[in-house]
Parts: structure tokens; sequence; C-alpha cells
């Protein structure tokens, strides 16, 4: 038709069998638009902590930080370390509203997350998303954490619960604070609905990254004083300790 506005390159459409890559733009392998080189090439996440994921030298270990003070949590299942080009892609889609890249970057933690599941890791009852702050919902416009966490519940048909877990706190954004300065920060910023029950359950947390574990390990302290049996958390990826590289 006429009306419609004439653009020359490919637009992707979810169902569609064909697929374009969404970082080389070449023809894809599957119905997932990512090539098989490109995929390849991310950076994958390699030994690391058997609980918190970090970046470890050997594989089996558990960190000294968890070790010493272990975590409200069980395990962190992250498919990535948060390097290029996946700290580009997770930016693209939490600041700039480039859902694509966040659509996809869930459909490989889908499939990281069935293989796991196939091999030892016990499937959760209920999946959680981060909550965002009321002001940076409103500025933002969406909870990434939660848009993971409904594509997830699709795709692994595992029930979502956005609305048992709040934040009653606008701590602001923790990018800039170190480990000890993000507990504090976090203190009290979260709580739960009067009718959210997780007695003996066994919870997922889903968040985007990450990087000290102050996020996690509040809301996963929260939810195992509540009652839940076991907390896990799902997120795209995890960051070495400062000032190491991967």
């Amino acid at each position: 038709m006429r009306c419609q506005p004439r653009y020359k390159k490919q637009v992707y459409i979810w169902l569609k069998n064909k697929q374009f890559c969404l970082l080389c733009d070449e023809g894809a392998d599957g119905t997932t638009p990512i090539c098989m080189a490109c995929e390849t090439d991310l950076p994958w996440l390699g030994d690391h902590c058997q609980c918190c994921a970090l970046p470890l030298p050997v594989a089996g270990l558990t960190c000294g930080q968890c070790l010493s003070q272990p975590p409200a949590f069980e395990r962190v299942i992250a498919p990535w370390t948060y390097s290029f080009p996946i700290d580009s892609l997770i930016t693209r889609f939490k600041h700039n509203a480039k859902w694509p890249f966040g659509h996809l970057l869930g459909e490989l933690l889908t499939q990281a997350l069935q293989h796991r599941f196939e091999d030892d890791l016990p499937q959760p009852d209920l999946l959680l998303p981060v909550p965002l702050a009321t002001r940076r919902l409103r500025q933002r416009g969406f909870n990434q954490a939660a848009m993971l966490a409904r594509w997830l519940s699709t795709a692994l048909h595992i029930p979502c619960d956005e609305r048992s877990l709040l934040r009653t706190q606008d701590t602001g954004a923790q990018q800039t604070l170190n480990a000890e300065a993000r507990k504090k920060n976090l203190r009290n910023a979260f709580a739960l609905t009067p009718e959210a029950s997780f007695k003996g359950r066994h919870l997922a947390l889903v968040d985007d990254v990450l990087t000290t574990g102050a996020t996690a390990q509040a809301l996963a302290r929260l939810l195992t004083d509540a009652g839940a049996a076991r907390v896990d958390i799902y997120c795209l990826a995890r960051t070495p300790k400062p000032g190491e590289s991967t």
C-alpha cells in the first residue's frame, strides 16, 4: 500500500521462521534473531562461583565471600559476563527501550535455563521480577526485570508474580556505589504485600545484571524470612570483581 512507510531493510517479525541477526544483519540459522557466529562470540560465563556466579579461574569452586558470608539465595544463573556486546545490548534495552534486544537476550536466557533444568537445576514454583522504584518506573515507562520475567514465564510455563514484591523506597542508582554502600542504600527498601504467601515455595528472582549481589541478597532475605524454602536468581549477566577483567 502506498500509505505504508518505505523501509528498505528487512523488518523482523518474531512469528516468522526466517530471522536476521540483530547484531550483524546476516541471516539467522533458526527462529531466534542471532546468527551462529555472533552467538558464539558472546561473552559466555565460564568458570564461576557455584553460588553467586562470580567469574573464577577454576570450575566447581565457591568464592570466598559466599563461604564466609553465605547469601540468602541458593544459586545465581547468568549466561554471560557483563562485557561487550552484552553490556551494550542490556543498556539499549534498559535505557533506550530497544525491546527487541531484551527479547533476544530473554530467549537465550530461556534456552540456558532449559538446559540447566534438564541437567540438575530444580525448577522454581514462581518467578518474581525485581521491583523498580515508582519514580524510575514513571521515567522509564517499563520495568526491564518484569519484561524478562514475563518472557521467561511464557516460554518456561512458570507462573510470574509482579505484585507481591514492593520497592518502598527510591534508593537511587546503585551503579556508582561500592558493595557496602549498596547494602546501606537498600536497607528497608523492599516489602511484601499483605496477601503475599511464599511459605515452603521455591522462588526465582529475575533481574538484568548481578553486580555486588546487594539487591539479590536483600530480596532473598526478605523472601526467606517470609518462609520461602529456596530462592534462586536468574539474570542476564554477572559482573567480575571491581578491577578484574574477564
